[in-house]
């Protein structure tokens, strides 16, 4: 694992609900078109959830990402996936 990686799974490993954080997720389309999405909230809950994003797997195949339930300042709730092009930095 890259050095990165392993600063994004430790601090991804020890939020708590309550933490207020800023998420940034690398955004890529194609070759050419990349940009960022910024979002800030609290952490209400960390989770690792199954889904079957994949086409064309075995049905048994089990694959999960993890993902942030964050609260916004202005109420809303909303889920975050990470991955490698997202960094986590708490405020």
């Amino acid at each position: 694992m890259k050095p990165a990686e392993q600063k994004l799974r430790d601090l991804y490993d020890h939020l708590e609900p309550g933490d207020r954080i800023e998420v940034v997720h690398g955004v890529t389309v194609g070759s050419s078109a990349k940009w960022s999405t910024t979002t800030i909230g609290k952490v209400l809950r960390r989770e690792r959830r199954r889904h079957g994003l994949h086409f064309r797997r075995n049905s048994d195949d089990k694959v999960f990402s993890d993902v942030l339930i964050l609260a916004r300042d202005d109420g809303e709730l909303t889920t975050v996936t990470i991955d490698e092009f997202t960094s986590i930095k708490k405020l």
